[in-house]
């Protein structure tokens, strides 16, 4: 039903609709729920702890939390974690995708360089990220190199395996309709799967940016002096789950802001792969 007909109809009626199986919800309908459901969250979270149902020694009120969190910001230099973070996640988020883009690209066009990396890639994107820090302690030490790699080895292999399947997944007849106009082997690649692959490609970036914030945190909790999870692991030894909860609410934001930004960037970008 177009939505103009939707919004004269009568209330029982659009009710009925918006619960339907897929059907659409308006942009305010979405913003109102997931506000709505904040607000839920945050007074259940008020409720037991400043009730008394639950210790402030394991669960800080919101509050307590937002009080705690100012102290972090005027006394403890808590931006400068937040930007050593950031640099950490962008730098080897980054590096991953200039390896990983180029090489999926290469493995979803070519299927001899699909059988020749995606034993090892497919063996590689199982290890977890977090068991190779001893070893990188070992060789780059303790510094930026260290984390900024704990992020890329985190990501590069997914990164690989997705795009090469976006890209292996170009459809035929337009493949075939580029070779009848008399497109070779290069322009098939440059001109229908690049272009083609595009939007997918920039989405599975905008996933796997996601991931790199848990990986970075992984890493600053180990021989860091400064981030935001080394100001977790500090405020851990001190029982201050204040800060702790803040360290957390604070990657959250700042990872739903950077994925609200990659999404306007891509839809600009990459408009004809927009979903009508």
């Amino acid at each position: 039903m177009p939505e103009r007909a939707l919004s004269a109809a009568p209330r029982p009626l659009r009710r009925a609709r918006a619960l339907a199986p897929l059907a659409p919800v308006s942009a305010r309908s979405r913003w109102l729920l997931g506000l709505a459901f904040f607000a839920v969250f945050v007074a259940m979270w008020a409720f037991f702890t400043l009730g008394g149902f639950v210790s402030p020694t394991f669960l800080a009120s919101p509050i307590t939390m937002l009080s705690e969190g100012w102290l972090l910001f005027t006394e403890y230099d808590f931006l400068r974690d937040i930007g050593m973070t950031v640099w950490r996640v962008a730098g080897g988020f980054v590096l991953a995708a200039a390896v990983a883009v180029p090489l999926g690209i290469a493995m979803g066009a070519y299927k001899g360089v699909e059988a020749f990396f995606e034993p090892f890639i497919s063996f590689c994107r199982y290890l977890p990220a977090s068991a190779f820090i001893p070893l990188l302690i070992l060789w780059v030490g303790i510094g930026e190199a260290q984390k900024v790699l704990v992020i890329f080895i985190g990501a590069v292999f997914q990164i690989t395996l997705m795009v090469a399947v976006t890209v292996g997944g170009a459809r035929r007849d337009l493949v075939e309709a580029a070779y009848t106009l008399g497109a070779g082997h290069r322009g098939i690649v440059t001109r229908v799967l690049i272009p083609g692959a595009a939007p997918e490609i920039a989405e599975t970036l905008r996933l796997v940016l996601g991931w790199a914030w848990t990986y970075v945190i992984v890493a600053e909790l180990i021989g860091s002096s400064s981030g935001i999870g080394h100001m977790i692991t500090d405020s851990q030894t001190l029982l201050n789950t204040g800060q702790i909860i803040f360290g957390i609410i604070t990657i959250g934001l700042i990872g739903l802001v950077s994925d609200f930004a990659f999404k306007a960037l891509n839809q600009r970008l990459f408009a004809w792969g927009r979903v009508p």
